[in-house]
């Protein structure tokens, strides 16, 4: 009993000693382990950084890459829209060129138009020119004719004038000669009465009215002759004036 019991501390022992090897073992395992999982830790953190790194890089350049791509969507739709313009472009030209192909012969049409209508203005304007130098020739032969009869009419009148001045200064000189006698008359027979003296005074006094009278009328006729022949006058200076205006238009 006591031998049994004695082996089997001797095993325990040496299972116990075991034991502990292998929890030191284990110990240092763990230990190791232990470092590498603390290594392993340090990694995926320095993983994890990195990843985050590179997360924010990778959006970075999606970024970049979307921005790019808009870029080049835009050069695109540019360079579409500049074919198109140059498409435009070039049919405004087309059209322009046919236009001013157009123009120019409705220019030309119309020089030659106007050619002709200035030909036939230029025609017009002569006949015109001749026939109002035509009228204007007529007008000044009517003014001369009228002219002259104006002249012919002062003439009359101033003939009229110096035969009614003859007339008149006749007749005052025979009325003075009348008087005169009278008056020698009447010194004569100062012996007559005191009648007939007051009755020759009365005389003497009607015939220096009358005389007075004829010599008034005769200045009122005068001065009626007078401004009829400036009249004529004037109105021949304005005549003449008006011909010499329509030569200057002409």
């Amino acid at each position: 009993m006591k031998t049994s019991t004695a082996v089997n501390l001797d095993k325990l022992v040496k299972d116990f000693s075991q034991l502990e090897q292998k929890i030191t073992d284990l110990k240092t395992v763990n230990s190791i382990l232990e470092m590498k999982l603390e290594e392993t830790n340090r990694f995926l953190r320095f993983s994890q950084t990195k990843e985050k790194h590179l997360m924010e890089d990778r959006n970075g350049l999606l970024g970049t890459i979307q921005g790019l791509q808009q870029t080049l969507q835009q050069q695109c739709d540019l360079r579409v829209e500049n074919e198109k313009l140059s498409k435009s472009l070039s049919d405004l030209k087309k059209d322009n060129e046919r236009i001013m192909e157009d123009c120019h012969a409705e220019i030309e049409a119309l020089q030659a138009e106007m050619a002709v209508l200035q030909e036939d203005h230029q025609r017009e304007l002569e006949e015109a020119q001749l026939e109002t130098q035509r009228k204007l020739e007529e007008k000044e032969r009517a003014i001369r004719e009228i002219t002259e009869k104006k002249e012919h009419a002062e003439e009359e009148l101033r003939r009229k004038i110096r035969d009614q001045d003859k007339e008149k200064q006749s007749e005052m000189i025979k009325l003075q000669m009348e008087f005169n006698a009278k008056l020698a008359r009447a010194q004569s027979t100062t012996v007559k009465p005191q009648q007939t003296q007051g009755s020759s005074l009365a005389s003497q006094n009607i015939f220096k009215r009358k005389l007075q009278f004829m010599q008034e009328e005769k200045n009122r006729e005068i001065e009626a002759l007078q401004q009829k022949v400036r009249e004529l006058e004037q109105q021949q200076l304005l005549g003449f004036t008006e011909s010499r205006l329509k030569r200057r238009k002409m």
